[in-house]
C-alpha cells in the first residue's frame, strides 16, 4: 500500500478475508493508493477498491480487471480503479496460443491439441475460458482441462492425463513451483509436448529447477542485465534496495519496479492537478499514451491505460529457456500484438 508521505506494507498472500480486513484498516488511515498482490484477492476487492476510489496496481494480470465501466455484458463486476502493468493472463494466453499455431504449422502437426493446467483457484482459472476458445478458433483440438495443485508435489497422475489426451502444447498456469514440479513429473512419464506458461512460470530458476527444455512463457520486460538504458535504474534500485533478491533479479522484480513507477508519476500528475486523491491518481494513469516512465526506457514497454479500457499492454513478448550445460539460457523468439477485440474486453 503506498501513500503519498508513508508506506505500509503487509503480505496477505491470496487470502482473501485478511486483504479485505486490512484494505478496510488502511482505508481507515486515509490512504491513497495501493500496490496489490495476487488473482483471489484482487478480485474480491474489485467493489471495495471502486467504492473507496483507490487506484490499485496489482500483481495479477487477471483480465477480469479490464474493463474499467462493465461495457462487456460478461464482465464479472466493473473496475473502474484496478490497472496492471503488462498483458492480460488471458491475452498472454492468447498470445501463446498463435505462437502454438505458427509453431504446429511449421512442425507439419496437423490437428494439434492443446490443454490448459492449474489448480482450481482465481488465479489460474482466470485465462482458462478465454484462451480455450481462442485456440479453438485457431484449429486446436481443446482438451479437457487438467487440475494441477498451486504446491509442488508429485503429479504423475496428472501427467499421465495430460499423455493419454495426446496434448502437444500444454498451458500451465500455476506459479514456478508447481511448474517445476509438473514438468519432473511429466518428464518421468514420457509425456512429449511443448510446455507454455504464464508470465510467472518462467525465468532462470525455474528453467534450472526444472532442467527444462524449450519452457515457453510471455514477458513485458528483458532480463536482469540487458543493454538497454533503464537497466542504469533498475541496478540502483537493487543497490538500495532492503529486499531479499539476489544479484540476478527475475523479470518479476522488474515488472514491479514497472508497477511503482507508473503509479508514481501518476501521484506526481495528482499533485500537479488538484492533489493527491484516489480520483486524480486514477485520471494520472489516463494522462499518456506509449507511456514509458522516466528513467526506464527499454525496461518498461510503452504501455496506454484509458478511461474505457484498461488494457494497458497487447504486445507480448515470448521467450524459450532451455537448461543447457549446467545453466538457463533464455532466448525471445517471437513478439506477437494480441488483437484489441472489444468482446475481449474483461475476458
Amino acid at each position: 500500500m503506498a501513500r503519498w508521505s508513508s508506506l505500509d506494507t503487509v503480505d496477505y498472500a491470496y487470502k482473501v478475508p485478511e486483504a479485505i480486513a486490512q484494505f478496510k484498516k488502511w482505508v481507515g488511515n486515509d490512504m491513497v493508493a495501493l500496490q496489490g498482490w495476487g488473482t483471489a484477492d484482487t478480485e474480491a476487492l474489485i467493489s471495495f477498491v471502486a467504492r473507496a476510489e483507490i487506484p490499485t496496481i496489482s500483481g495479477s494480470y487477471s483480465a477480469h480487471l479490464t474493463d474499467p465501466q462493465g461495457k462487456n455484458p460478461n464482465t464479472k463486476a466493473p473496475a473502474p480503479y484496478n490497472f496492471f502493468y503488462g498483458p492480460s493472463y488471458s491475452d498472454a494466453c492468447r498470445a501463446l496460443v498463435q505462437w502454438a499455431a505458427e509453431d504446429a504449422k511449421e512442425k507439419g502437426t496437423e490437428n494439434p491439441t492443446f490443454v490448459h493446467t492449474g489448480d482450481n483457484h482465481p488465479y489460474p482459472n482466470a485465462p482458462k475460458e478465454a484462451c480455450a476458445s481462442y485456440a479453438e478458433e485457431l484449429g486446436f483440438t481443446v482438451a479437457q482441462p487438467v487440475v494441477v495443485p498451486l504446491a509442488p508435489g508429485d503429479f504423475k497422475a496428472q501427467c499421465l492425463t495430460i499423455k493419454d489426451s495426446g496434448a502437444q502444447y500444454v498451458y500451465m498456469g500455476n506459479l514456478g513451483g508447481s511448474v517445476v514440479s509438473m514438468i519432473k513429473s511429466c518428464n518421468t512419464v514420457g509425456v512429449e509436448a511443448t510446455y507454455m506458461g504464464n508470465p510467472w512460470a518462467g525465468d532462470y530458476q525455474t528453467v534450472e529447477a526444472a532442467e527444462a527444455q524449450n519452457l515457453i512463457f510471455p514477458s513485458s520486460t528483458p532480463f536482469y542485465g540487458a543493454d538497454v538504458p533503464g537497466m542504469a535504474l533498475v541496478k540502483k534500485i537493487l543497490e538500495n534496495g532492503g529486499g531479499q533478491v539476489g544479484d540476478r533479479p527475475t523479470h518479476h522484480y522488474l515488472r514491479g519496479i514497472c508497477s511503482a513507477y507508473y503509479m508514481k508519476e501518476a501521484m506526481q500528475w495528482a499533485k500537479a492537478n488538484g492533489g493527491i486523491t484516489g480520483k486524480n491518481i486514477r485520471d494520472g494513469m489516463y494522462q499518456k499514451t506509449d507511456w514509458v516512465p522516466e528513467g526506464l526506457e527499454g525496461v518498461c514497454s510503452p504501455s496506454t491505460w484509458t478511461a474505457e479500457d484498461h488494457r494497458g499492454l497487447l504486445r507480448v513478448a515470448i521467450n524459450s529457456g532451455s537448461f543447457t550445460d549446467g545453466k538457463a539460457v533464455i532466448e525471445e523468439i517471437a513478439e506477437i500484438d494480441v488483437p484489441r477485440r472489444e468482446e475481449w474486453l474483461g475476458q
